[in-house]
């Protein structure tokens, strides 16, 4: 392992020890979450519409996100542009082994960091908790479905009560660029 290498698996908090690699990868959930992390790598198109409250679309939005390997079949770095709003953010992909969970971490020019975690095998992650302006609990969900070789769909919704209720915010589809 490089410097670099070990460097990012201290930061993500991973383990990367050969011995741990042939255990993991019996795992079905795991599997289906490196099939993930492999599907997602290329280059994609996106088309994001945002969903007011009331389920009407206010704006669509075109795009783009791209991963690729930093550690094959653990860590993917991708980046997200959405060129009419000048908004570009950094994404890391990974499975967390001593979490059992594959999460993906994003941050754009503001400087807020969300941290998705979900479960091994599964389609959907979720935000921590965070305060909201009117002092409630906001929490963000995200889902993919629809997958196919060269296409998948996301949907962000959120919730104002503490996971009780969500609200659809927006709908994306992918289409593989290469």
């Amino acid at each position: 392992m490089t410097t670099r290498h070990r460097y990012t698996a201290l930061l993500l908090g991973l383990s990367f020890g050969a011995a741990a690699h042939p255990a993991f990868a019996d795992d079905g959930n795991l599997q289906a979450s490196l099939e993930e992390l492999r599907h997602v790598v290329g280059e994609w198109a996106t088309t994001t519409e945002e969903i007011d409250p009331d389920g009407n679309i206010t704006r669509t939005l075109q795009g783009t996100y791209r991963f690729d390997w930093v550690i094959p079949d653990r860590v993917l770095s991708g980046r997200s542009d959405v060129p009419e709003l000048g908004r570009a953010s950094a994404i890391l992909f990974y499975v967390s082994e001593t979490k059992d969970a594959i999460e993906m971490v994003s941050v754009a020019a503001d400087g807020r960091l969300w941290v998705m975690t979900g479960e091994l095998g599964g389609n959907t992650r979720y935000t921590e908790p965070y305060p909201t302006g009117d002092g409630g609990t906001g929490q963000l969900r995200f889902t993919r479905y629809n997958v196919s070789d060269d296409s998948f769909e996301s949907k962000m919704e959120y919730s104002s009560d503490g996971g009780n209720t969500w609200t659809e915010g927006n709908h994306q589809v992918f289409r593989r660029i290469r």
